[in-house]
Parts: C-alpha cells; sequence; structure tokens
C-alpha cells in the first residue's frame, strides 16, 4: 500500500488548533439578586395586609407579648362604635354567646383574645369577658399595644 508523506512546517510538525471556548466556571448572581429584592419588596408591602383584625385604637401598656400556640387564635374585638366581631364577621350582642359555644367545639384549646378600643368603658369590656366565659374559653388574653407607660417609681 503507499504510505503518506509528512511535511514539516513552521511549527515543527505540529498542527495549530483553534482554543475552544472554555465553559464559564463562575455564577453569574446579578439575576439572582435582582428577583430576591423584587421578592423582598413584594413580602413587605405584603405582610401587613396579612394580619387579620379590625382596626381598633388599642390602649398602651408595658406588658409583654403572649405567646401564641400553633392553632390559630380566636379574636373577639370590640370596636369604638361598640360592635363586637369574632375574627372579622360582625355579631350581634345576642348571637355572641351561642357562636362562641359552636366555636369552643371546634377548636382544641380555650385560649382567646379580646381587642378592645381604648375609648370603650371597663364595664362594656366586663360584659364581653363575661360572654367569653359563658361561651366555653376560660383562658382570655387581653390584647394591647406595646410600649406603653409603666408603673414603676423608681
Amino acid at each position: 500500500m503507499g504510505a503518506g508523506i509528512v511535511q514539516k512546517g513552521d511549527n515543527g510538525g505540529r498542527r495549530r488548533r483553534r482554543r475552544r471556548a472554555q465553559p464559564m466556571a463562575e455564577i453569574n448572581v446579578t439575576p439572582f439578586v435582582d428577583v430576591i429584592l423584587v421578592l423582598l419588596i413584594i413580602f413587605m408591602v405584603a405582610a401587613p395586609m396579612l394580619t387579620v383584625g379590625v382596626p381598633v385604637d388599642l390602649p398602651d401598656t408595658a406588658a409583654n407579648a403572649l405567646s401564641t400556640d400553633q392553632e390559630e387564635p380566636l379574636t373577639v374585638t370590640l370596636t369604638a362604635e361598640g360592635v363586637i366581631m369574632i375574627q372579622a364577621t360582625e355579631t350581634p350582642d345576642g348571637e355572641l354567646i351561642s357562636k362562641l359555644r359552636a366555636v369552643a367545639e371546634e377548636r382544641a384549646s380555650d385560649k382567646i383574645f379580646l381587642r378592645a378600643d381604648g375609648t370603650i368603658p371597663y364595664e362594656r369590656v366586663m360584659q364581653v369577658m363575661g360572654a367569653l366565659n359563658a361561651g366555653g374559653f376560660s383562658n382570655i388574653g387581653l390584647v394591647t399595644d406595646i410600649g406603653g407607660p409603666t408603673m414603676d417609681t423608681q
């Protein structure tokens, strides 16, 4: 058979190779950071809207915050107009105890939070607390805003 002739060129018999594009070993994090910042802004705007409740001017106290269980806390609100709300549903005075008893049968915890406007007379707040107790809730937490006056004399 035939033998081929190898010609020696300028580079000493070596062929020139084109360099292939090397894969980039660094991660471009700029798009990731952009997405994270957009999500952060969305959550910062949406988080205050997620709180369930009726707008009430709560009194300020020096009390510490109560711990909450895994179960969503049941909240009864007494507005400045004297309207009673269970979560966000308006409830007439005559139906309050019967609705609370129905709710108490379905819940594992007897914990309930009472939010009352600071302008409501103490007598009205105590009437609602008595209704909560009659409705089957003996663990009643009064909700206030923190940072109020302290009773320290020092």
